[in-house]
């Protein structure tokens, strides 16, 4: 049986047409001046009364359009108001449903469904649906893609969870102060404006710099506090589940064996505290933060629940590249290193932000070995490992013959990793 979105929905679709405008304005800014200047009270008032009531006829109608229906097999959502698009999505292929609630939407009870089908690079989502409601059928999903019956996937419910970390927001107010990124976004949102004012005179040509470099400075403290405020993992039959947010929540879902390589980051002021951050690339999946910061042994041990089996290698253990390897890049190459164990393949890079990324043999879907004109005088060779993500891993500047042993070794070790490796299917 079909459904519709709750209510309120055309609230939020009614604001299209006024975002045509304003994006019309932002665009062209000086012909928006001028033609703002030209506008009498009595045009601006007609224009305002043909404006709301079409936004809103706008919203309702999109609404109205818009169905969503579980069968048997498929979740079926069809939209459109002028063109028609009806999205037909296997429920096997379901590999994440996350939860979402924008600060205006919690205060009107309803949260936003998104969904990770394996194959697309795109969210479908259904905006919005009721709490209550979102949460059940985000539960009714998962247990469709575990494999339960349609009869016996509605009582079912959400899976139990247990909580494994959290990051008090001191840790996380702190860790963004001692991030290079803040600090530069915030010198330049504050130095440039005046220059750039004693330089053209141009009120316009200062905004136009002074509001994304505002924005970008926003979005790299007080952003990224809002957006990771309160982070916590749980682990649940599903996955891992990640809820954070201080005005806007999201709960979202690492699905279990679709991790395909896991990143341990350490800027270099926060080596001395021991702190970490954990970065993931997951098929199919936009989620790319497992952990914003933690202790070192904390972030290790949820990798171990990521990755089952797999140990974090010791820093003594990554090998550097011969020394001769300076000539190609004179001081990046003390940053780079290597190490494989029988479940990884690791390789580091970075001096000031180093960054240590693991990828399961069994998750290699490619080898390659590239070698420029420098290189082969040098005797070197760089050694990619790629994804089934999409990205590549990159083990650089290697003796020429490690590099050739460990391209054949490497294929070898993928090969048999496959085979051995567990299903990627829900609670399996």
């Amino acid at each position: 049986m079909e459904r519709r979105l709750h209510p309120v929905t055309p609230l939020r679709r009614a604001w299209a047409p006024v975002a045509v405008l304003a994006g019309w304005a932002v665009h062209d800014p000086d012909q928006a001046q001028r033609q703002l200047t030209r506008l009498t009270t009595a045009t601006l008032l007609i224009g305002l009364a043909v404006l709301v009531p079409a936004a809103a006829l706008y919203g309702f109608l999109s609404w109205w359009c818009t169905h969503f229906a579980v069968t048997d097999s498929e979740l079926r959502i069809r939209t459109g108001l002028v063109f028609r698009r009806t999205a037909h999505i296997r429920l096997e292929r379901i590999q994440a449903v996350d939860v979402t609630q924008p600060l205006l939407a919690r205060v009107a009870g309803v949260a936003k469904l998104k969904l990770d089908v394996v194959g697309t690079d795109r969210k479908d989502e259904l905006a919005f649906l009721g709490q209550d409601e979102a949460r059940a059928l985000r539960a009714e999903l998962l247990a469709r893609a575990a494999g339960f019956a349609p009869g016996t996937a509605r009582e079912v419910g959400e899976a139990p969870a247990r909580r494994l970390v959290r990051v008090p927001p001191r840790v996380l107010a702190a860790s963004l102060l001692l991030t290079g990124a803040t600090w530069g976004s915030l010198v330049a949102a504050v130095v440039v404006p005046p220059v750039l004012w004693l330089v053209t005179h141009s009120l316009w040509t200062v905004l136009a710099v002074a509001v994304p470099l505002a924005g970008a400075a926003g979005a790299s403290g007080a952003g990224r506090f809002a957006g990771e405020y309160d982070w916590t993992v749980s682990e649940s039959p599903d996955g891992l589940r990640i809820d954070r947010g201080l005005l806007d929540r999201t709960h979202e879902t690492v699905p279990p064996g679709r991790v395909q390589t896991v990143r341990i980051v350490e800027p270099l002021l926060w080596r001395r505290l021991g702190w970490v951050r954990v970065e993931l690339d997951v098929a199919g999946s936009s989620n790319s933060v497992l952990l914003p910061v933690a202790p070192r042994p904390v972030a290790e041990s949820l990798v171990a629940r990521v990755l089952p089996g797999v140990t974090v290698p010791e820093a003594a253990s990554v090998a550097r590249p011969p020394r001769r390897a300076g000539w190609c890049a004179p001081v990046s190459w003390r940053g780079c290193g290597l190490t494989v164990t029988g479940a990884v393949f690791a390789a580091r890079h970075g001096l000031l932000r180093r960054r240590l990324a693991l990828v399961p043999h069994a998750k290699v879907q490619s080898v390659r070995l590239t070698q420029g004109p420098w290189e082969r005088r040098c005797r070197v060779a760089d050694v990619h490992v790629d994804t089934g993500a999409g990205r590549t891993v990159t083990a650089r500047l290697r003796d020429a013959g490690e590099a050739a042993e460990l391209l054949r070794a490497q294929a070898e070790r993928s090969r048999t990793g496959r085979r051995a490796a567990r299903p990627d299917r829900w609670m399996a």
